[in-house]
């Protein structure tokens, strides 16, 4: 279960990462490959990552190749909540928003390493951080 600001924000999610999709040819490129290919099926990818519209189309494309994605943000003032949103309408699973207070953040950042991804990808360090530190989660 996504832990979001509001569901509601998606349609505003999705127009930027259409958008992003449309002008970027290298990162459509991948999706179509990947959707053919799937060469992620079977993996659970963790992401912490500046949550915006080019990052967002970046873990659609990640999914497309067959990847379970588990997503959070790397700064809760760069998440964007309306991309946040849109990601799980697409039925990623997100643990971010806009604002979190640091427990808010911690705890984030917990419930995307609790699903035992096979690779992680880690913008600012922390699920790398945390998982070292906690070997067991």
């Amino acid at each position: 279960m996504s832990i979001i600001r509001d569901i509601a924000l998606a349609p505003s999610g999705e127009n930027k990462i259409e958008w992003v999709r449309r002008n970027c040819p290298l990162l459509r490129s991948l999706e179509e490959d990947f959707s053919k290919t799937k060469p992620f099926a079977g993996k659970r990818i963790a992401l912490s990552i500046h949550l915006e519209a080019k990052t967002a189309y970046l873990c659609k494309v990640l999914a497309a190749g067959g990847a379970e994605m588990y997503v959070t943000g790397s700064n809760p003032l760069s998440t964007q909540d309306d991309v946040a949103a849109a990601l799980v309408k697409a039925g990623l699973n997100v643990y971010a928003w806009h604002g979190a207070t640091e427990e808010e953040y911690a705890a984030h950042i917990r419930e995307t390493l609790s699903h035992h991804a096979n690779i992680i990808i880690d913008d600012g360090g922390d699920l790398v951080s945390l998982r070292t530190s906690c070997p067991t989660s």
